[in-house]
């Protein structure tokens, strides 16, 4: 029995599945407007390089556990980037509404959008319809 084998593979465990609902919340939501995008970048820079050490260990469980959080990070930063870009094309299609005419005129009720319109991600609009 190798005990640091075994705990190296619970630990394992235990660290990914305890990132596994933040995950999960902004891959459902698409919403990661809480996390810093300097933090999410630098997180991402670490991660690759301490690649150089992890993957110059034998391989075994931290192999796993980075490979995890080198995934994770890099999902958590395209989300920020994209949720990012799609605020900025909303604030510029505002502008150039507002510049236009009155914006309560061209977007009535459902700010822009209609009820089956999608999320700015692609896909279908989750939580609540607009009133």
């Amino acid at each position: 029995m190798d005990i640091p084998l075994i705990a190296g593979t619970a630990s394992t465990v235990v660290f990914a599945v305890s990132n596994l609902p933040m995950l999960g919340k902004a891959l459902r939501t698409r919403d990661v407007s809480s996390y810093s995008l300097p933090s999410i970048a630098m997180i991402n820079a670490a991660n690759a390089v301490y690649s150089l050490y992890v993957f110059s260990l034998p391989p075994g469980p931290i192999w796993a556990l980075h490979t995890f959080y080198l995934i994770s990070c890099a999902i958590m930063l395209v989300l920020c980037l994209a949720q990012r870009r799609a605020a900025t094309r909303r604030r510029a299609l505002d502008d150039t509404i507002a510049a236009d005419g009155p914006v309560s005129d061209l977007r009535g009720h459902a700010g822009g959008r209609s009820r089956g319109a999608r999320a700015w991600w692609g896909g279908p609009r989750l939580g609540r319809a607009a009133p």
